[in-house]
This record gives structure tokens, sequence and C-alpha cells, in this order.
């Protein structure tokens, strides 16, 4: 069986409320996000910071008819503690920024909200409604660095329909990832595997199954499952599969007898950024799977990035994964 009953956002939901972690937006301003976090707020998931122009949120609220009395807003222009984290930022900076530029970049919103998480008074950041990957990313490599043990930022989806649930990596950071990288990205998807309930089986996906074919691409895919394997030999991984000798049993039988992941895989890694990118939108175009994400894995704190063209219950399900990430954290 692929997955459990429960859906895994009813899991992360009842545990996301026990602990109730506060999650910064930084697009306080945008529709979307405004809605979501008010809905978070008031269903006690989360507590929400949304950052913008106190007024602007207020009369867009009221446009909308929502109720944001429980929701903390903050302009990062007027925060009372500005000058406080400017220095703190400097001082991460002060090799590469003058304490000028520092306080520019800290009316940012994004820059303000990640230095939020650094300095814990948010757990979390989901942001990229109205911002591109890279203005989420850069702020947060550049503030809460990346984990220990951990070398690069990844990226992956959980891919849900009905009871089954998938991650697929990675699909919006790395272009051509060598094979190190790809046994990084294992690793990290193996953990988002975990938050969500998920007990991972990786396949590192290639246009060959067990030397079917030749080459350079193919090779990387061998090479970064014999690390992976070496490395974590308690997390079950294979390749180099094609999709369906990962994904169906009888295939995976006879294109790769005694595997322990073929036909069963629920962590697709793929090999390279556009077929990681192609594959997950057919996934949720053609077969009807909520895609939620992207989320960034391998940073020292929960700090999320949106599609440009999410809907509110994108950012209300990315939400509940970064309190869940936050969680996991903390344990």
């Amino acid at each position: 069986m692929r997955g459990t009953v429960m859906k895994v956002f009813d899991v992360l939901k009842k545990t996301a409320m026990k602990e109730k972690k506060t999650i910064v937006f930084p697009e306080g301003e945008d529709k979307r996000i405004l809605e979501a976090a008010t809905r978070l707020e008031n269903e006690g998931v989360v507590s929400a910071i949304l950052l913008g122009n106190i007024d602007n949120i207020k009369t867009l609220a009221e446009k909308m008819d929502l109720d944001i009395s429980k929701v903390k807003l903050i302009d990062p222009k007027a925060y009372p503690d500005f000058e406080r984290l400017a220095e703190d930022l400097y001082k991460i900076r002060k090799d590469k920024n003058t304490f000028e530029q520092v306080k520019e970049m800290l009316c940012q919103e994004t820059f303000f909200g990640t230095m939020l998480v650094y300095e814990k008074i948010a757990d979390g950041m989901v942001s990229g409604a109205a911002h591109s990957t890279a203005d989420t990313v850069r702020p947060a490599l550049q503030i809460v660095k990346t984990a220990k043990g951990m070398h690069r930022v990844s990226s992956s989806f959980i891919m849900e329909r009905g009871d089954e649930k998938y991650i697929f990596a990675d699909c919006a950071i790395n272009i051509d990832p060598d094979a190190e990288t790809l046994t990084e990205i294992a690793y990290q998807s193996a953990q988002t595997a975990k938050a969500v309930g998920i007990d991972p089986k990786i396949a590192f996906l290639s246009f060959s199954t067990k030397g079917s074919a030749k080459g350079e691409m193919i090779d990387k895919v061998v090479e970064a499952t014999k690390l992976f394997n070496k490395k974590y030999p308690e997390i079950p991984a294979d390749g180099e599969l094609q999709f369906d000798a990962a994904f169906v049993p009888s295939i995976g039988e006879a294109k790769a007898p005694g595997s322990k992941v073929a036909g069963h895989a629920n962590v697709f890694i793929f090999p390279e950024l556009q077929s990681g990118n192609i594959g997950y939108k057919i996934a949720q175009r053609l077969g009807n799977f909520s895609a939620v994400g992207p989320i960034l894995q391998g940073l020292a704190e929960p700090i999320n990035d949106l599609s440009r063209g999410c809907s509110t219950q994108d950012v209300y399900d990315l939400a509940i994964v970064t309190a869940a990430q936050a969680t996991r954290d903390d344990k």
C-alpha cells in the first residue's frame, strides 16, 4: 500500500495545532496570502505574521471581509527593533555589505522575514506568491544558511491524489546536479518524506533501468545510487530506474528483480531539473495530483517557496508543511 488512509495534510494539521508554530508571510498585501494566513490563525493552526504596509493590509482585509484581529501585522520600515535587526544582519554580512546596504536589504520583506526566522521570532517563513524563487532563496542562504552537514539547498514537491502520496525532487533549484548533489537531494527528500508521514523508498530515475542503455547521463545516476547506499544504508534506495520500473510492481520485478525499491518507490529523484519540473507538472495537470511546493530542503531553518501561480489553498498547505518542518527540527 503506497499511502495511509488519512490525508497527509490532515495529519500535519493535527500536529501543527498542538505545536502552533509562528510562520511569517512577507507578502502580506497579497490576497491569497492574506486569506490563507487569516484562515490558519483563526483555525488555530499557526500563529501568522504578515509583513507589509499595515494600512494597506487592513484595507484589503476589510474589502475581503476577513477578521484579522488575531494576525500580527508588521511594517518592516516601521519596526521598533529595526536598528537591532540591522546590526545583527550586519554581523552576518559585514564582509560583504556596508551597514547602509544592510539597512536597505532589511527594508525588503523577504530579507526582513528571514531575519525574523534567524532571530527565532518566527519558526518558519512562506514566500514566493509575488517574489521569484531567487528572492526567497537568496536571503535564506545568506542569513540562515544550510543545515549542519548539508552543502546545498534543493527542492521537492509533495504529490497527493486521494490516498496516494509521493515526493518528487528536484523540481525547482538544481539545474544539472552531479552524482554527489543527487545524493544530497535524495537524503533531503527522504527527510521531507518522513516529515509528512511517508516511509521513504527512493528511486533514482533515468531513461535506463539497470544498464538497459549507456551514457554519461546514466552514469551519474548509477554513481549517485552507489554513493547514497554507501552513506545512508538504512534508507532503501535503488537506481538507475525508469519511472515505470520504479512505480509499477510487475514491471519493477521484471526489469529489476530482487530490488527492494523497484515497483514500490514513493520518493522519486529526477536526474536534472528539466525532467523534474516537467514531470511534476504532468502529474499535476494530467494526473490530477495536488502539488505542494516547492519545499526548500537543506536549510538550517524552515523557509519555503511558493509558485507565483499559487492558490490560497497552496499557501495554506505549504504553511502547514513549514510548521511541520519546524516541529521536526525541534525534535
